[in-house]
């Protein structure tokens, strides 16, 4: 209650917890289980381990967390970065049955050394004509050298600020895994995920959520302690605005960003 006005709210007003009937205590146990599985976690999976009635709640909370896992503000990536893009199957809306299309991802990451990888940023493509060079400003810094395929339209990073070196060349007898090591072990890491924890059952619209989910586990892969993954998340998501469920089932927004 406010002194001055005498207005009342609630502690968890402003927060995805906002509006909850379910005890804090269980949505502190859904952040633990998801920060703790060390594969990722299904909205199946959350229903069973928290007992929870319906899946359509264990999916809000999922989406709700996911949805924490976006920062704003978030550091660009710098240093060398590879960028390509990698496509992933899934299921449209409006289509039954496995999607016959393949969905495009863009992948950044950050080279560390030789075989070492740091950060990666992952984004939806939108299919549009140099849609990577705007995603490479969106998510590295001015600058830094930037590692790509032959591809004729990327030159233009040289014109948009960046160092770039262009290492796979059409014909060439190096394999693209080979001369671009990040982002195609990235691409296997990440079909290999979505396979493995949600098992075919990936919506094209909300393909943006899995890849946040994703990006939170892999920057972060190096944490040896559960506990501060699970820190990081609940402090997330006090900071992270309400989202009723007409607005978790929408598309995700391309405008938003993950650390």
């Amino acid at each position: 209650m406010c002194r001055a006005c005498g207005r009342q709210t609630s502690v968890t007003a402003g927060t995805i917890f906002d509006r909850t009937r379910s005890p804090l205590r269980m949505w502190f146990n859904a952040a633990w289980y998801i920060t703790s599985q060390k594969t990722g976690v299904c909205a199946q999976g959350l229903q069973r381990v928290l007992g929870l009635r319906s899946y359509e709640t264990a999916w809000a909370w999922m989406h709700k967390f996911r949805r924490a896992m976006v920062v704003p503000g978030r550091e660009l990536l710098h240093g060398i970065v590879e960028l390509d893009e990698t496509y992933v199957g899934g299921v449209s809306r409006g289509h039954s049955g496995r999607s016959s299309t393949k969905v495009g991802v863009m992948v950044a990451a950050e080279m560390v050394s030789v075989h070492k990888l740091g950060r990666i940023r992952l984004k939806p493509s939108p299919h549009k004509s140099l849609q990577l060079i705007s995603f490479a400003q969106r998510v590295i810094e001015p600058g830094s050298l930037v590692r790509t395929d032959g591809a004729q339209e990327l030159k233009r990073l040289a014109k948009a600020g960046y160092k770039h070196e262009r290492h796979v060349e059409l014909g060439s007898d190096v394999p693209a895994h080979v001369s671009l090591y990040g982002v195609h072990t990235v691409a296997s890491l990440l079909k290999r995920w979505l396979e493995g924890t949600l098992h075919q059952g990936l919506s094209n619209d909300h393909l943006g959520y899995y890849l946040d989910a994703f990006t939170f586990r892999f920057n972060r892969r190096a944490s040896r302690s559960r506990g501060l993954l699970f820190h990081r998340l609940l402090e997330q998501a006090v900071r992270t605005a309400p989202a009723p469920l007409p607005m978790l089932v929408a598309a995700k927004d391309e405008g938003e960003e993950v650390t």
